[in-house]
């Protein structure tokens, strides 16, 4: 009697909640016969329709709802709808009045940066399963992100007049500017975070960092005599090299059957990468003597292609973030007024700012009255969805050795790499290992 062969077994992995990625979404890893067949990061949280009801609103309105979109990095939106319409009613906003913008933009940088840091992304290296087990035994790790995040918030709070969605921005300015005497309880606030970001770039460059790199386009804004945040050209290590407005040009959204969220690729070349890794190594001339010196002494490379290690860049660029406040304020002279003024008249404008995961783009086309006739909005997790896949299959073909336990984990930490901002809802993600 002839024996039955045995079919290809499918094993299936679940990870039901990941709590450190913001939104809803889950992921699937197909390998058969020892080859990845099949990669997807499905986001399947309901789209939010946040370009279609900005139709008809007033062009005033952009900044407060846009920044709605996140409660996390809401300056980032907020900063880049002013610039886009500043833009469409030919104003340019300069002097302190974008000083001040710089200023709120590092406030949100260094809470942004010090939440991934310590509570999404390092319990990871650090073999936890959360910053609350992580705390059982480093307490002082966590107590200096939480002193770190407390100090960016105090000072969105008095720049932006509230920590989460700011109240204080509008188009053309501010509704009010704030005081000298009231920026300065904020130095020495400032120079402690300043010691505590340091730390920090030695605790990171200190980690055990998975053997991956990867061949990326970096995509970042380019500024002369800054570090790249509030404005610029949109540049790449690929000779890409481009205004704001020609950004439709050469980028192109697209809808994937398995995901709610567009996928964005050059239309030249396909998947890029934007965030610390690629401001860093088009930016890093760039930075303050300080934070320079401590990304030398972490060992970053000049372009640095190991994901794993943006840890270590975002923590280079909390030193920066407090370096730059800290600048900002003491150059600090209280504007003659807190905006300038702004007629609307039909047009299209542009704008793209540096968000802490990378470069966030707003189109709006405006009717003569400053009407929104139309919105379009391009996050940079959306951005980044096509790479961060890319870069899941590159891990998991690298790793197919290892127990699916683990493989699970490492992907997690895949992803957890972009600080992927799904959404501003619940944090989970369902995790789909098949091997056939």
């Amino acid at each position: 009697m002839r024996g039955r062969v045995a079919e290809p077994r499918t094993k299936t992995i679940r990870t039901d909640y990941l709590a450190r990625v913001e939104g809803e979404g889950a992921m699937i890893v197909r390998i058969a016969g020892g080859v990845v067949e099949e990669v997807k990061l499905n986001i399947y949280e309901p789209p939010r329709f946040f370009e279609a009801f900005l139709r008809g609103r007033a062009f005033t309105e952009a900044p407060d709802i846009t920044a709605r979109i996140c409660g996390i990095c809401p300056v980032a939106y907020q900063m880049s709808a002013c610039r886009a319409m500043e833009q469409a009613c030919g104003l340019e906003v300069g002097g302190q009045l974008r000083a001040l913008r710089r200023l709120l933009y590092c406030g949100e940088w260094i809470e942004s940066h010090a939440l991934h840091v310590y509570m999404l992304h390092l319990p990871d290296f650090l073999g936890y399963e959360s910053a609350i087990e992580l705390a059982k035994d480093n307490q002082a790790a966590v107590a200096q992100a939480l002193e770190l995040k407390k100090i960016g918030n105090e000072l969105m709070a008095v720049v932006g007049g509230r920590e989460v969605h700011p109240v204080n921005v509008k188009v053309g300015g501010w509704y009010r500017a704030p005081r000298k005497r009231e920026l300065r309880p904020l130095v020495e606030k400032l120079e402690r975070a300043r010691e505590i970001a340091l730390e920090t770039v030695n605790l990171t460059a200190g980690l055990d960092f998975t053997d991956y790199e990867q061949d990326y386009e970096l995509v970042a804004l380019d500024e002369p005599g800054e570090y790249p945040i509030d404005l610029g050209r949109i540049v790449s290590n690929r000779g890409l090299d481009i205004a704001v407005a020609e950004y439709d040009e050469h980028f192109v959204e697209e809808h994937v059957e398995w995901s709610n969220a567009l996928h964005s690729r050059l239309r030249e070349r396909g998947s890029y990468l934007c965030g610390p890794l690629a401001r860093f190594a088009l930016g890093v001339d760039r930075l303050s003597p300080l934070a320079a010196e401590a990304a030398k002494d972490a060992g970053l490379s000049a372009e640095e292609r190991n994901p794993f290690r943006s840890i270590v860049v975002r923590s280079v660029e909390l030193v920066y973030a407090t370096d730059e406040a800290l600048r900002l304020i003491a150059e600090y002279e209280e504007p003659d007024a807190p905006a300038l003024e702004v007629e609307p008249q039909a047009g299209v404008g542009y704008g793209c700012t540096e968000a802490p995961r990378g470069i966030l783009y707003h189109r709006y086309e405006l009717a003569d009255d400053g009407t929104i006739v139309d919105a379009k909005i391009v996050p940079p997790t959306s951005q980044n969805q096509r790479t961060i896949e890319d870069d899941l299959r590159g891990v998991v073909e690298r790793s197919l050795d290892v127990p699916d336990d683990e493989l699970a984990l490492l992907c997690e930490q895949t992803i957890r790499n972009y600080d992927p901002c799904i959404s501003c809802a619940t944090h989970f993600l369902k995790l789909d290992v098949q091997r056939g």
